[in-house]
């Protein structure tokens, strides 16, 4: 069974910054793309970034220039590096991964984390 674990999240002041970590755990062979994605309530779940398995990233335009998707491939981890954090970056984050299961089959499985909150107030 496949596990996405995520930490992070919390209470930051506007202009700080937090760290998000996701660790993919379980019988796999490895993840292939990777990222994150935000929801607030009321509104539909949007992408923040992501992360290939070759290290290609792409962002949300709300988010360039300020957040940082990486991986660690040998940890099957991905992190997002947030700088400069708004108000409205407030919002429940979760971790996406696109696993393969055995090196000899290219089929992927779409899995999420419980997600993390990211509050930013003053």
């Amino acid at each position: 069974q496949v596990q996405l674990v995520e930490s992070g999240g919390g209470l930051v002041q506007p202009g700080g910054s937090l760290r998000l970590s996701c660790a993919a755990s379980g019988s796999i062979f490895r993840p292939n793309a990777m990222g994150w994605y935000r929801q607030v309530p009321g509104k539909q779940r949007e992408l923040v970034a992501t992360v290939t398995s070759g290290s290609s990233t792409n962002y949300a335009d709300s988010v360039k220039g300020r957040f940082t998707i990486s991986r660690d491939n040998a940890k099957n981890t991905v992190y997002l590096q947030m700088n400069s954090l708004k108000a409205e970056d407030t919002a429940v984050y979760y971790c996406n991964a696109h696993i393969r299961f055995s090196s000899w089959s290219t089929r992927e499985y779409e899995y999420w984390g419980q997600g993390t909150q990211v509050t930013v107030s003053s």
